[in-house]
């Protein structure tokens, strides 16, 4: 089955996969935010805000599942595939907003403000902290095991919207753990710094991760070519094709998840007239077409005198098969 086909199957899953994480992270900021307030604990705080950012960033990252697969249209002619990367950039912001900065300001008023000493609520706020691992441990288990089913680490997280559900959890778990254990050596030792180094911890790791995150999102964003595999793939197949003297330039750009724009400048051996020219042209986009499957858009510049004749018909430039 070609990756077109499985892309609406890949998307469900994905769906999936999102709402699992949603469902976990809206009921575990509730608890985390209750038991925050109750036992007045800065580091429980911070990870109510990780929550909270987490729930808000996969209702992003549903956004992008259901718009980035709309046709193209007259206003969008190369689709709407980079939608899955711009709402990822949102989500990156907002683990760094919500999450980061609010849990770095509570640190810092856990260390200016000292902390309250109410023990009981610390073992409610420690329980909740213990579901919570639970919970986002097996949201992250779902989530490998979809990178897992959909080829592995160097595949299965090219997709925008697994590989921040995947951060997501993995910081979450961390941070639970980062949680419980600034909780638990404060209330040992009696000394809030340990809370407070806590909660400073789970805001540079979520500065950290939105920093990734935003920083491959931006990639994709600008412009991001497509995989060194499938270059050499396609400019190994130019070079073969006997009509063509050499490949000038071959540029690629990822569209989409799944979905590619390729253009080549190639220099035609002398002889060939314009109707050959268009022949070869379309049987060499088709060639592309299959031998690189996410080549939707594929456009050829001949450069050889005896082919610039044919430089304006449908077959020299234009979309994957030409007309």
């Amino acid at each position: 089955m070609s990756r077109t086909k499985e892309a609406p199957n890949t998307d469900r899953r994905t769906r999936v996969t999102v709402l699992v994480a949603l469902t976990a992270n809206l009921v575990i900021a509730v608890a985390k935010a209750v038991g925050g307030i109750f036992a007045h604990s800065p580091a429980l705080l911070s990870e109510a805000a990780h929550s909270v950012a987490d729930s808000l960033n996969e209702v992003f990252l549903l956004a992008a599942l259901r718009r980035s697969r709309r046709p193209a249209d007259a206003r969008h002619p190369f689709g709407y595939g980079k939608e899955r990367f711009f709402w990822s950039l949102l989500a990156a912001v907002g683990i760094f907003v919500m999450g980061g900065c609010f849990s770095f300001f509570q640190g810092f008023e856990a260390l200016r403000g000292g902390g309250e000493e109410q023990f009981s609520g610390y073992v409610v706020g420690m329980i909740v902290l213990g579901v919570a691992f639970v919970a986002e441990g097996l949201s992250l288990v779902r989530a490998l095991r979809q990178v897992r089913r959909q080829g592995g680490l160097a595949s299965g997280m090219r997709d925008p919207a697994l590989r921040t559900v995947v951060a997501e959890d993995a910081t979450a778990v961390l941070g639970v753990t980062l949680a419980f254990a600034g909780m638990a050596l404060h209330m040992v030792t009696g000394q809030v710094v340990w809370e407070a180094s806590a909660s400073l911890a789970i805001g540079a790791l979520l500065v950290y991760v939105a920093y990734r995150l935003g920083r491959e999102a931006r990639d994709q964003l600008i412009g991001e070519a497509a995989d060194p595999e499938a270059d050499a793939r396609i400019r190994a197949l130019l070079a073969a094709q006997p009509e063509i003297d050499s490949v000038e330039a071959l540029f690629t750009m990822k569209t989409g998840l799944d979905t590619a724009l390729v253009a080549a400048r190639v220099d035609l051996v002398p002889g060939l007239d314009s109707e050959e020219v268009e022949e070869v042209a379309v049987r060499i986009k088709r060639a592309v077409g299959d031998e690189v499957e996410e080549a939707d858009q594929i456009f050829l510049d001949v450069t050889e005198r005896s082919a610039r004749e044919a430089y304006g018909s449908p077959a020299a430039t234009g979309e994957r098969g030409g007309a």
